[in-house]
């Protein structure tokens, strides 16, 4: 996962068919094409990610019924309240590199009985399984989330897959289905996505691609749903920009999958180094969302090699691991992967929305890594107390782009520069959403200058505007228990619309999200 591009190169790796973008000395400029709509914005791409991994389920999600902290059956009520505030339509479980230690039947049944074991992969600390197949599948539920289970293909048989789905699935009345009943849920839950195994090139089995391919075919044939449902099949995909990764897979096994991940994490340093997720300076800053801009030549690269084997584009990509990935802070242990998350975690999630937005005719799903506690996180909590991130709040301001119609956009823009670390100062997405409100985001990356821009909109004649902007004092500003809202969206007044063009002054280092009617 190494980054060597230069970031001069990242920047230009913005294909022209999608949004063009050109250095200019005039003021930035934006044309919103409402007359020519591309493929909708799946909701899917607003996934989240739940791992066993340091304190993202338990405590973070998951604190039982007889705890202090206000829950509802176990699971905390601030958590979901949060997670329903933003729509949350998909969380990815139970890993990541957990998925492919676990074996289902560890997780059912009376909690107190299931079995104790060591979370290898993540600190090494005791697992009881308290949270398990029940707990996700209702929790799913609860918040409104379509469940997307990750299979253990790394260490177990084809028919544990087999059957887990069978136990999940089946209205009949098969023994493990009585079993299910048994546990207490007589009616089946519904499975609309299904991981067969996860980064099997690492954590899931240290396995070639042609051996990976081989074991993707034989275990989803085993993987069937009671007649007349969907399951979408994904198979685990390339580490960042391995294209002969995906090359074997589609080749191999193309036909019997719905879809295919790729793993793409935002590292300012490298692996040994990643840096620090708050007091760093404006190199790391630029550094960061430079970085962040490969997604795009990773979606277009992964995207042209699938081409080729399905032209019809019947396979999915999915983002299903996504982030910002920095030093855990101070104190914490390692293997938790606890990290704070400031403003420039908002700026990398609205510069990543624009990259997905510009790829939906391929992209239909991504996970960011993680929900709770880990990694980019949307929610913080402490005991009883709980903090929405920055990173939540651009989730908040772009929760209208879920199922709405993408509208191409081309964009003029200077540059911004740090040291060896350049992109383009603004970048923007747009989408019509059902109701027939347009929504166009915007973020102007540079820490120091304003921007003012013109957004002319072609095809679409709009009366009223009005928005939210995102911004702080600080380029490493991020809100704490102490001072949650340091970092919040507030109602934004620098945007005036006269004869189809909104003439918008964007704050220096912000996220605006304006609403057209």
């Amino acid at each position: 996962m190494r980054i060597v591009m230069s970031a001069l190169a990242l920047a230009l790796a913005v294909p022209v068919s999608a949004q063009t973008s050109v250095e200019v000395e005039d003021a930035p400029s934006v044309v919103v094409h409402a007359d020519k709509p591309a493929p909708t914005f799946d909701k899917r791409i607003f996934g989240q990610f739940a791992e066993h991994l340091g304190s993202g389920i338990y405590s973070g999600i998951w604190v039982g019924r007889n705890s202090k902290i206000p829950n509802v059956d176990g699971y905390r009520k601030d958590v979901i309240d949060a997670l329903k505030a933003i729509r949350v339509p998909v969380i990815r479980w139970p890993g990541g590199c957990f998925a492919d230690e676990y074996h289902w039947r560890e997780g059912i049944g009376p909690q107190a009985k299931r079995k104790v074991k060591i979370n290898t992969h993540w600190g090494g600390v005791t697992e009881n399984n308290a949270f398990g197949t029940h707990e996700f599948m209702n929790y799913s539920e609860l918040v409104g989330a379509e469940p997307y289970v990750s299979g253990n293909l790394g260490s177990a048989p084809p028919y544990e897959m087999a059957e887990w789905v069978e136990y999940m699935t089946s209205p009949t009345g098969s023994s493990l289905a009585q079993e299910r009943g048994a546990n207490g849920r007589k009616t089946p839950w519904k499975l609309t996505m299904f991981g067969l195994g996860n980064e099997l090139w690492g954590c899931g089995g240290d396995m070639k691609p042609e051996h990976a391919a081989a074991l993707t075919r034989q275990y989803g044939s085993f993987v069937k749903l009671p007649g007349g449902q969907k399951l979408m099949k994904i198979a685990s995909g390339a580490n960042s920009g391995d294209l002969n990764w995906t090359e074997v897979m589609m080749r191999d096994a193309g036909d019997k999958i719905d879809g295919i991940g790729v793993h793409y994490y935002t590292i300012p340093g490298d692996w040994k180094a990643k840096g620090a997720a708050t007091g760093f300076d404006e190199n790391a800053w630029a550094r960061t969302l430079a970085k962040t801009m490969r997604m795009e030549s990773i979606i277009t690269d992964h995207a042209k090699v699938m081409d080729k084997y399905d032209p019809a584009k019947r396979v999915a990509l999915l983002v299903d691991e996504w982030g910002t990935w920095y030093d855990v802070e101070p104190g914490t242990n390692p293997g938790f992967l606890y990290q704070q998350n400031s403003l420039r975690d908002a700026l990398v999630t609205s510069l990543n929305f624009d990259v997905f937005a510009r790829h939906t005719d391929r992209l239909r799903g991504a996970n960011i890594a993680q929900m709770v506690n880990v990694l980019q996180a949307m929610l913080l909590t402490d005991g009883a107390r709980m903090v929405k991130t920055p990173t939540y709040w651009v989730f908040d301001m772009y929760k209208d782009y879920q199922d709405a119609t993408v509208l191409p956009v081309d964009v003029q823009s200077d540059w911004y520069n740090k040291d060896e670390w350049t992109l383009r100062a603004v970048s923007a997405s747009a989408v019509r959403d059902p109701r027939g409100v347009l929504h166009v985001g915007l973020t102007n990356v540079d820490p120091h200058r304003e921007r003012t821009v013109t957004v002319r909109l072609d095809g679409v004649s709009g009366s009223a505007v009005q928005g939210r902007v995102l911004t702080a004092q600080a380029i490493d500003a991020h809100n704490t228990f102490e001072a949650p809202d340091v970092v919040k969206p507030v109602a934004f007044t620098g945007a005036v619309l006269a004869s189809g063009v909104l003439t918008v002054t964007l704050p220096a280092k912000s996220v605006v999200m304006l609403d057209v009617r």
